[in-house]
């Protein structure tokens, strides 16, 4: 996968409405995902869906006289790819200063205990290879 610029919050926003919609989406689903909360200009939201195609992040395909939407890329993707920048820029790839961060940041029992399974089973799969 190229690597993709981060997202600013706006665009950001449209990319978690459209992985929330049945693909293709149309303009009419996005809006609905962005609902109340998050009102956009359909003007505006087809300027930021005609920059993230620029960009990489969407595909734009005519049915007719219709424009549908189909991310290029999946939200765990993104959330993948933008963890791992983070990572090597706030703690240098050092894993050490990123756990005592995560300890230090209030994280849960429930998602430590999440965060135990998902490096056990890591580590199963890495064995087995």
């Amino acid at each position: 996968m190229n690597h993709l610029a981060k997202l600013p919050d706006g665009e950001l926003q449209i990319m978690q409405a459209l992985w929330k919609c049945s693909i293709p989406a149309e303009k009419e689903n996005i809006i609905a995902q962005l609902g109340r909360k998050q009102p956009i200009a359909l003007t505006t939201l087809l300027t930021v869906l005609s920059r993230l195609s620029d960009k990489g992040y969407v595909r734009i395909e005519k049915h007719g006289r219709r424009s549908c939407y189909i991310p290029c890329i999946t939200q765990q993707e993104y959330a993948s790819m933008q963890s791992k920048s983070l990572f090597q820029q706030l703690c240098e790839g050092r894993i050490s200063l990123f756990a005592n961060a995560l300890c230090d940041s209030g994280i849960s029992y429930e998602d430590l205990q999440e965060l135990a399974e998902m490096i056990h089973n890591r580590k199963q799969s890495d064995h087995h290879e």
